[in-house]
C-alpha cells in the first residue's frame, strides 16, 4: 500500500473485533513513530501501551459515556509528552504537541496499512489516567488511541457513530482551510 492509499482508506472506525494485536504488530506501529521526524530529533513522546487487564481497566473506567465504544477495543496507546522535552521556539511556538503529533499521524497511517483501526480520542477524565498509570504531573496525556482489527458489533455506538462507521464524515471545503498567498484567500 502506498502513502496515499493509506491516507484514503485511514478511518477512525469504532467496531472493534475482541482478538489481541499481536507484539509483531504492535512492534511495527511502534516503530512508525519511533521514526517520525521531530524538531532536533528530540522525540519527546512517551507511549504508554495498555494491554493487560489492569492497564485497559485504568483507562477504560476514566471514558466520558460517548467513547463508551472504545471499551472494546484490546489495545490502547496513551501518548504523553512534556514541553521541556522539545523545541520552544519564540512567539509560543512549542514544539512538542506538534512533534507528537506528526508521530502519532505516521503510527495512524502505519496501522492502516497493517490492517488495523487506530482511533485516537479526547474524551476521557486525563488526571484519572494520569493518577492510575503513574504518569509524572509535568506530563501531559495528549490522546488516546484505541487500537485493534475492525469488527461487526456496533451495538455501542450511537446513530451519529453508526452513520460515520460507514461514510466518511464530512470535510470542509478546501478554501475554508487553505489559502493562496495569503490569510482568507481561499485556494482553489
Amino acid at each position: 500500500m502506498d502513502v496515499k492509499e493509506a491516507v484514503d482508506r485511514r478511518r477512525a472506525t469504532r467496531a472493534f473485533d475482541s482478538r489481541p494485536v499481536s507484539d509483531g504488530l504492535i512492534s511495527e506501529l511502534i516503530e512508525a513513530m519511533r521514526l517520525s521526524p521531530s524538531c532536533n530529533n528530540n522525540q519527546p513522546w512517551r507511549v504508554i501501551v495498555a494491554r493487560d487487564q489492569a492497564s485497559l481497566e485504568a483507562v477504560r473506567t476514566s471514558l466520558t459515556r460517548g467513547n463508551i465504544w472504545a471499551t472494546r477495543a484490546p489495545l490502547i496507546f496513551v501518548i504523553c509528552s512534556r514541553l521541556d522535552d522539545d523545541c520552544k521556539l519564540a512567539d509560543r511556538r512549542d514544539y512538542y504537541l506538534f512533534s507528537t503529533g506528526i508521530a502519532v499521524g505516521e503510527m495512524l497511517l502505519r496501522a492502516t496499512e497493517l490492517g488495523l483501526i487506530a482511533h485516537p480520542i479526547g474524551g476521557y477524565d486525563a488526571l484519572a489516567i494520569k493518577d492510575k498509570l503513574s504518569i509524572p504531573a509535568d506530563h501531559v496525556l495528549i490522546t488516546l488511541i484505541f487500537c485493534g482489527y475492525p469488527g461487526t458489533d456496533v451495538s455501542l455506538l450511537s446513530e451519529k457513530q453508526l452513520l460515520a462507521e460507514v461514510e466518511r464524515p464530512p470535510r470542509r471545503p478546501v478554501g475554508e482551510n487553505f489559502f493562496d498567498g495569503r490569510w482568507g484567500e481561499p485556494w482553489k
